[in-house]
């Protein structure tokens, strides 16, 4: 049998890789890393008899869900010596067309690496539990039972009211207003009395080492930050979607970029994420 050409393995690949990539990110948390499974997926793509493939995206999933299986074990030992507080590396789009926001992402961290794949492949993309099983090397049965203790946690992480697309946008704009002015008082109307601020910096950046909780608190934390702003301005860069939630990208004073995003309920600001961390940051540029 003669071996197919390398450049077919690329030209079916090609188009199936920004899905591979949505399955690897959401899996994963890391832009950088989602980028080499997918790119190790196609060396191995490479090394196929292809002619053997009957369903290559089948075929590539599963692929990538077990090397993602495997990075997820060690990814897990370095989150517990990493300093502060740890947010996925940020997805800056245009819309707000987005299946897994940051605060089910966060929520996808405290699960084990086989409960995020089953709930992820059947939940989020729509996979029978029989390709599941497949894919992680479990029976049915097993995918279904993973799969329903992943959603008791994550139910809470969906949206009860989701936010409008434009309105988002206009709340994401006044808090930056605000947040950067030192308006107390504007800011103070943005924002739910338990509202939460988040901030990773990884060690690389000034960050706040735990989450600040409560409406006096994160108001406290935002006149301090006004007030370092008055002699460090950042400026605006963009107004997007992160990660499913409205927000915008910053440069700071320091020429880092900077993301905000915002989870919004019934109008009000209810929590804060700040990716300050540059090595999260570099895909953005």
């Amino acid at each position: 049998m003669t071996e197919a050409p390398p450049e077919d393995a690329a030209a079916g690949f090609g188009p199936l890789r920004p899905r591979l990539m949505r399955v690897a990110y959401r899996m994963l948390g890391s832009v950088t890393d989602a980028e080499d499974v997918v790119q190790e997926a196609f060396i191995r793509w490479m090394g196929t008899d292809r002619s053997q493939v009957r369903e290559p995206e089948a075929f590539l999933r599963r692929t990538v869900t077990r090397l993602c299986l495997d990075q997820l074990k060690s990814a897990r030992r370095q989150r517990e010596t990493y300093i502060g507080p740890w947010l996925p590396e940020p997805i800056v789009e245009e819309d707000d067309l987005e299946d897994v926001t940051l605060p089910l992402m966060l929520v996808l961290e405290r699960l084990s690496p086989l409960e995020r794949a089953a709930f992820l492949l059947h939940d989020v993309f729509g996979l029978e539990f029989e390709e599941v099983a497949t894919a992680i090397e479990r029976d049915s049965a097993a995918c279904r039972q993973l799969a329903a203790r992943a959603r008791g946690h994550v139910r809470q992480a969906r949206p009860r009211f989701k936010v409008e697309k434009q309105r988002g946008l206009e709340i994401a704009e006044a808090f930056f207003a605000a947040s950067r002015s030192g308006n107390i008082q504007a800011l103070g109307a943005l924002l739910t009395a338990d509202v939460s601020s988040h901030a990773d910096g990884g060690g690389k950046r000034p960050a706040a080492l735990a989450p600040v909780l409560g409406f006096d608190a994160v108001m406290k934390q935002y006149a301090q930050v006004a007030t370092w702003l008055r002699d460090n301005p950042s400026t605006l860069v963009r107004v997007g979607f992160i990660n499913g939630l409205p927000g915008f990208v910053t440069r700071e004073a320091d020429g880092e970029l900077q993301t905000t995003a915002l989870d919004i309920e019934a109008g009000k600001i209810a929590a804060v994420y700040v990716m300050r961390n540059p090595d999260k940051l570099r895909h953005l540029h």
